[in-house]
């Protein structure tokens, strides 16, 4: 299928590893100017940029000023802004709610939900400007099946899911279109990292965080598929919700989880 995205522009908010690494390289694969902002160029983020000719800018977007010079950079080397990926999340396991102190919740909500409203501020005027823009937000179901471990993610993701439908309410009738994709677990430095949930998990069973990930994870949460998600499959989907296969799409969320949240 054409997705149309040749020689669209389109702004991935940490875009250095896991899933905004993964919606990088499809967006570039599918012909479109990506700009990837990240606090680090990882060599695999290197390497994508090099293979689809995309544009890596150094940027700390839990710093407010952040998100207006990643879009200010993507404007300045293209002209425009037709594309939005709001990647951008941070957390860490943990053992309780008590656990999480005012510092925590603020870092988190600054990356994963306020870099968002102010990316999109940023961006909204340009998408506003073409043909028709696009917003995708990665939320997770952990908005709305929240976790102990990670009560703060949660809220977060929650607020961002929320954010979704009110730019969509406003802003659909003028072009733009946003939507929002909810994953299950997904295989990335989230979990696989040293320290990840994978071996948070696996800690006092005889399992090694890979295997944990692999048959304890999709067992333990309910995963029908029996399998945890791809970056891959997550960024197919962004590409599709971006481009203009999805031009009657807005205000919507996405679950892709393997069959883990039961309800309707």
């Amino acid at each position: 299928m054409n997705l149309e995205l040749n020689g669209k522009v389109a702004v991935v908010t940490g875009a250095s590893k896991g899933i905004g690494l993964a919606v990088t390289e499809t967006l570039g694969r599918e012909g479109a100017h990506v700009v990837a902002g990240s606090r680090t160029r990882t060599p695999e983020l290197a390497a994508v940029c090099e293979k689809y000719g995309s544009t890596f800018v150094p940027v700390d977007l839990g710093d407010a000023e952040g998100p207006g010079r990643l879009v200010d950079a993507a404007v300045e080397r293209h002209g425009r802004v037709d594309v939005l990926v709001n990647n951008l999340g941070v957390t860490n396991p943990r053992s309780s709610f008590l656990d999480i102190g005012d510092a925590d919740w603020q870092h988190v909500f600054e990356l994963t939900f306020f870099s968002a409203v102010r990316t999109s501020r940023a961006a909204l005027p340009q998408l506003l400007t073409g043909d028709g823009g696009a917003i995708v937000n990665i939320s997770s179901v952990n908005a709305r099946l929240p976790f102990p471990m990670v009560a703060d993610y949660s809220a977060a993701k929650a607020a961002l899911s929320n954010l979704t439908k009110a730019l969509s309410e406003e802003f659909a009738a003028q072009g733009v279109r946003v939507n929002a994709i909810a994953p299950g677990p997904v295989r990335t430095p989230f979990w696989t990292a040293p320290g990840g949930f994978a071996e948070a998990t696996a800690a006092g069973t005889a399992k090694s965080a890979e295997e944990t990930l692999d048959e304890v994870v999709p067992r333990q949460m309910g995963i029908t598929t029996g399998r945890i998600t791809e970056p891959a499959e997550v960024a197919e989907l962004c590409a599709f919700l971006a481009s203009a296969r999805a031009a009657n799409i807005t205000g919507a969320e996405f679950v892709i989880d393997g069959g883990q949240v039961k309800t309707t």
